[in-house]
C-alpha cells in the first residue's frame, strides 16, 4: 500500500491553528479570558454570579450603542453623536410619557423615531453631499446636545410610568437575577451578528468598507446602503435609550457624555478595524464585556476610577496598534 499523501497546495494552506489566529476576534477573546483569570486570583467576590450579572447590566447600554457604531465603523466611517443622540431619545421617551400624556407605548415609538431620524440626517450629509463623518456627527453631537438641556430644561425627569422601567426589571436564574434588559442586548447581538454573516446586507456592508468604488462597481447601491446603515444606528441609539431609562428609572439630562467614546472603545477592542471592512459584531460583544471586567474588577480591587480610565486607554492604543500591524502585514 502507497502512503496517501495531501496535494501541495493543502500542505501549504493555512491550519485551522492560523485560520483561528487571524480571526479578528481571537485576539480581544483570549484577552477576555486572561482578564477573567487575573481578576479571579486577585479578588474573591469577581467569580460569583451575581457580579457578571452585574457586569452585563453595566454594559448593556454602551453595547447596545456599540452594535449601531459597529455598523458605521464596518463602512470606514465614525459616530461621534451616538451617546447623545442616546440622551435626547431617553429625554423624549420619558418627558412625553410622564408629563406628555402620550401613552408609554407610544412615547416609546416616538423616541425610537426621533433616534433614528438623527441616523437619517448623518446618512444624508455623510453620503449625498457628501461630508467626513466626524465633522458631520460632531455636529449633531452638539445639536442633539443642546437639544437634550432645551427639552429637560435642565431637569431629571422621573415618576416615570411602569412600561417605562419593565426593562429594568428582573428575573432569577438560580441563584443570580438578570435584567430583562440584558436579554435584550443579547438579543440584539446576536441578530446582527446574523445579519452581517448570514445574509447578502450584511456581505454589502463589508464590501462597502472595503471599497466603496468597488462595490458600486458591482451593483451595489452604495449611497443609499450608507443612508439606511446610519439610520438603522441612530434606531439601535433608541432601543439604548429605553435601555438606560429602564436602568435608571429617571430622564437624565446628563447621561451619555461619554458614552460615544466608550462605544468606539468597544469596537476597537473588539477587533473592528477603523479603516472599515474588517471586524464583528461578535467582537464588539467582547470589546465590551472587556471593558466592562476591567472596570469591574479594578473596582472590586479598589483601584481609583482615574487609573481605570488609563488603562482603559492604554487597551485601545494597543488594539489600534495590533490593526496597523495586521494590515500592513496583510497589504
Amino acid at each position: 500500500m502507497t502512503a496517501t499523501t495531501l496535494p501541495y497546495d493543502q500542505l501549504k494552506g493555512p491550519t485551522t491553528v492560523r485560520r483561528l489566529l487571524a480571526t479578528p476576534t481571537t485576539g480581544p477573546l483570549v484577552a477576555l479570558l486572561l482578564a477573567c483569570v487575573f481578576f479571579s486570583l486577585t479578588t474573591e467576590r469577581f467569580l460569583s454570579g451575581g457580579n457578571f450579572s452585574l457586569i452585563v447590566q453595566q454594559v448593556m447600554v454602551v453595547g447596545t450603542l456599540a452594535i449601531g457604531q459597529t455598523l458605521i465603523i464596518l463602512t470606514a466611517g465614525i459616530d461621534l453623536s451616538c451617546g447623545a443622540v442616546m440622551a435626547f431619545g431617553s429625554i423624549v421617551i420619558a418627558k412625553t410619557a410622564a408629563q406628555g400624556g402620550l401613552p408609554p407605548l407610544a412615547a416609546i415609538a416616538l423616541g425610537l423615531a426621533v433616534c433614528a431620524g438623527f441616523g437619517l440626517a448623518n446618512g444624508l450629509l455623510v453620503r449625498l453631499i457628501p461630508l467626513p463623518p466626524f465633522i458631520v456627527t460632531l455636529g449633531m453631537l452638539n445639536v442633539a446636545f443642546a437639544l437634550t438641556h432645551i427639552y429637560s430644561d435642565e431637569q431629571t425627569i422621573t415618576n416615570l410610568p411602569a412600561p417605562l422601567t419593565a426593562l429594568g426589571e428582573t428575573f432569577p436564574l438560580g441563584n443570580t437575577d438578570i435584567t430583562y434588559g440584558s436579554l435584550v442586548t443579547i438579543a440584539l447581538f446576536l441578530l446582527f451578528a446574523y445579519a452581517l454573516s448570514g445574509t447578502s446586507w450584511g456581505r454589502h456592508v463589508y464590501a462597502l468598507g472595503n471599497s466603496p468604488e468597488a462595490a458600486r462597481l458591482n451593483g451595489i447601491r452604495t449611497s443609499r446602503l450608507t443612508v439606511g446603515i446610519y439610520t438603522l444606528a441612530g434606531l439601535v441609539y433608541g432601543i439604548a435609550a429605553l435601555l438606560m431609562v429602564s436602568r435608571t428609572g429617571v430622564g437624565d439630562p446628563q447621561a451619555g457624555q461619554t458614552d460615544n467614546l466608550d462605544s468606539i472603545t468597544a469596537v476597537v477592542l473588539g477587533g473592528t478595524s477603523l479603516f472599515g471592512g474588517r471586524g464583528a459584531v461578535l467582537g464588539t460583544f467582547i470589546g465590551v464585556l472587556i471593558v466592562g471586567v476591567f472596570r469591574n474588577g479594578l473596582q472590586l480591587m479598589g483601584v481609583a476610577s482615574i487609573y481605570q480610565t488609563l488603562i482603559t486607554g492604554v487597551l485601545v492604543i494597543l488594539a489600534v496598534t495590533v490593526d496597523q500591524i495586521s494590515r500592513k502585514k496583510a497589504g
